[in-house]
């Protein structure tokens, strides 16, 4: 009986969703209940080797490499999809060093892209990828790196994009934004696996 984590984010339900519903045959196996989590969560019990199926950013993965192996199906990457980094008002990037930055936790990718784009930002707050508008519009934090359908919706909350870390991606390293994948245990065997 196996432990399976996923995020609510539409791409992760519909990849799951034949699983969880039974609809795909499992030989030799079960699986337990499925925890729904936010990213970060996942990326945490993943660091501790909670899940024996789990859903994980990129970035966590690679600090994952003695625990877990990565499928070759459910992976999320594409053009056109990576974070965004918005604010309350149009800043420099010379002034992210002085702001307050949310990002979706210390694992994320959307993390670890800030990170590589504004290494001089400094003043990270972490947080659930679906409290980061909220901290903004209140003033909690000056900016944020937000995720999943969040990047449909900051324009209508009145938020304004400084910088798309995902198409700057591409543009540095001609590759597609490497979101996130699924992982399994490297201690459940090469035939289960």
């Amino acid at each position: 009986s196996l432990s399976i984590g996923f995020s609510p984010c539409p791409n992760d339900t519909y990849i799951f969703c034949g699983l969880v519903n039974g609809h795909i045959p499992l030989s030799g196996w079960s699986l337990q209940q499925e925890r729904l989590e936010d990213v970060e969560t996942l990326n945490e019990w993943a660091l501790q080797g909670r899940l024996d199926i789990t859903k994980l950013s990129f970035h966590a993965f690679g600090h994952v490499l003695d625990k877990y192996v990565l499928l070759k199906a459910g992976g999320a990457l594409g053009r056109g999809c990576g974070p965004l980094l918005v604010a309350g008002q149009k800043v420099d990037q010379a002034d992210l060093a002085k702001m307050t930055v949310a990002v979706p936790g210390k694992y994320t990718t959307a993390a670890l892209l800030l990170k590589l784009y504004a290494s001089d930002c400094k003043n990270i707050v972490m947080m659930r990828f679906d409290e980061i508008m909220d901290a903004i519009e209140s003033g909690k934090v000056d900016c944020g790196v937000i995720i999943h359908q969040s990047r449909c919706t900051y324009r209508s909350r009145g938020l304004v994009l400084r910088k798309d870390l995902g198409a700057w991606w591409e543009e540095i390293s001609g590759y597609p934004i490497p979101l996130g994948g699924i992982a399994v245990k490297r201690s459940l065997g090469r035939d289960l696996i």
